[in-house]
């Protein structure tokens, strides 16, 4: 298992544990991929997780520019479009930055469609 698929896995059971329910793992689309689809109460919540080993770049806040936003919000509209009711939706990212002591933070609505 590689360091990205790791973060991914971390993240999906510490979101479990604060009671988010697993929908689907790497939904993939033409757009791109989205990490984790969950729900939360009555919200899909759609999750990019994102692993830095080092914070030269920005860390793993600065990799999730308006361009992979734009990625996620449209392969999100694909997984939304089969189904026969849309609920209320956000995008949340979990961050992983090795830089800082391999600590994890979760940022709900961390960006609007």
């Amino acid at each position: 298992m590689n360091n990205g698929a790791h973060a991914e896995q971390w993240a999906e059971q510490y979101l479990l544990r604060q009671g988010l329910k697993l929908v689907a793992r790497n939904y993939r689309s033409r757009y791109g991929e989205i990490d984790l689809v969950m729900q939360d109460g009555a919200a899909l919540v759609f999750i990019e997780v994102r692993l830095r080993r080092n914070a030269d770049f920005g860390g793993a806040a600065a990799s999730i520019d308006t361009a992979k936003q734009q990625r996620i919000i449209r392969t999100a509209q694909l997984y939304l479009a089969d189904l026969a009711r849309i609920p209320p939706c956000r995008f949340d990212v979990v961050l992983m930055d090795d830089a800082q002591g391999g600590q994890a933070q979760w940022l709900k609505n961390a960006f609007d469609a």
